[in-house]
């Protein structure tokens, strides 16, 4: 964010963290609001997975493979492993499988984004819509959607979907209607509504907490991104200033090597609470 005196500690955090938004927010839950830049990175991220995924599939050979077709074949072997362990419907792992697959895939690329450093594309976007007659103050560009509150839930209610669609597929719709009103405490009429509160209390409570997990993992990622550069910022030729410059380049190293960990376990985390909730629609209680 461009200024004269340029921006405090709070601004600039401030001004990382704010969405580029198709209109301002009318209250707390707004949901005719969009944030454009959510929207526009996993999208390209989710083609450009697809396309990996496509290339790898072309260029594979049945002789010894290249290092991009070995590593695609361990992903897609491991995926595939997890998937036969929890779901057991074979007609079901044929959608079910290649899913898992792509939420990993997408949800780590998008999670991958936050390695980038923190000011580069949102300079390269003040630039261009500065260019464009806009107001750098306005210039907003957040480059990770997981650490977007909307899209981890968007992820994690699209898992549900999913799961209430093989709950009814499995079961049929009456007796997917009839599990919820007898388990878990039994098939009793006095039972009924204590039956149905304890399945609508499971239900949000895995599709919030699968949201949420993924959610405030990254976003507190981001923020201690944020935080390491405003050490940078710091740098001066006094002493504060020169150790403050040293422990900007340990800290964001070290942060940068454990984030991957974190980027890439909490894609895998998310694609086996996938097959799990999957697998759960199968069981017949």
């Amino acid at each position: 964010m461009s200024a004269e005196n340029g921006p405090n500690a709070g601004e600039y955090i401030g001004h990382h963290l704010t969405h580029l938004q198709n209109k301002p927010m009318g209250g707390i839950v707004d949901f005719s609001v969009f944030n454009m830049d959510s929207l526009f990175w996993a999208i390209s991220l989710g083609v450009i997975g697809c396309l990996f995924m496509w290339l790898a599939a072309r260029r594979a050979t049945s002789g010894v493979p290249g290092r991009l077709q070995a590593a695609v074949e361990l992903l897609v072997e491991m995926v595939d492993a997890q998937a036969k362990s929890i779901v057991h419907n074979a007609e079901s792992r044929k959608f079910v499988a290649p899913l898992a697959l792509t939420v990993f895939v997408w949800i780590f690329m998008m999670n991958a984004m936050d390695l980038l450093p923190v000011d580069l594309i949102p300079m390269i976007w003040e630039v261009l819509f500065v260019a464009n007659g806009g107001d750098a103050h306005h210039a907003y560009m957040r480059v990770v959607p997981t650490a977007d509150l909307s899209v981890a839930m968007g992820l994690s209610v699209s898992v549900l979907i999913i799961s209430i669609y093989y709950c009814v597929k499995i079961k049929g719709l009456g007796g997917w209607i009839h599990e919820l009103f007898t388990a878990p405490f039994g098939d009793h009429f006095l039972l009924y509504p204590f039956n149905f509160a304890m399945q609508m209390i499971e239900f949000v409570a895995k599709t919030v907490s699968h949201g949420m997990r993924l959610f405030g993992n990254m976003y507190a990622g981001e923020l201690i991104f944020l935080l390491v550069a405003l050490m940078g910022g710091a740098i001066s030729m006094s002493f504060t200033g020169i150790a403050l410059s040293i422990g900007h380049i340990i800290a964001g190293t070290v942060w940068a090597i454990f984030h991957i960990l974190i980027i890439t376990l909490q894609a895998f985390v998310f694609m086996m609470l996938t097959l799990v909730y999957v697998g759960q629609a199968h069981d017949h209680h």
